[in-house]
């Protein structure tokens, strides 16, 4: 299920995440809007950042469970073979984590504005930092 080794074309995604690693299948633009469809390997402890994306997702959780919260800090799991639809904007600012013991696999389609980045980092909510 999840890809062993580098050579399928996953590279190391930038800071704030910290061991995760994705790869881009396909991207297509349609008129104003970009279809990408993307994985990303998020190991064990790892995590995403907290970020928020201009467009909207369709996310495929294989692997392992997903952490997914908020920023009210409230838990939000989605186990595997869960399909979930993540809102765009700020409003939805999340962390993508993995605090199982195996990695996880994403499977996102995007469907974002043309041209506008992937996600959009963000600082941690103060009830983030606060757990530190």
């Amino acid at each position: 299920m999840i890809p062993r080794g580098e050579p399928s074309g996953f590279r190391p995604n930038p800071p704030p995440a910290t061991r995760t690693r994705s790869r881009v299948l396909v991207r297509l633009r349609i008129a104003r809007w970009e279809l990408v469809l993307r994985q990303t390997i998020i190991e064990p402890g790892g995590d995403s950042g907290w970020h928020y994306h201009d467009g909207t997702l369709f996310v495929l959780v294989t692997g392992s469970a997903l952490d997914h919260p908020g920023t009210d800090c409230v838990p939000v799991i989605y186990r595997p073979w869960r399909i979930f639809r993540e809102p765009r904007g700020p409003d939805h600012a999340h962390l993508a984590r993995n605090s199982s013991t195996k990695p996880l696999l994403l499977t996102v389609v995007y469907l974002n504005p043309a041209g506008r980045p992937l996600s959009r980092g963000i600082d941690p909510p103060p009830c983030a930092q606060a757990a530190r």
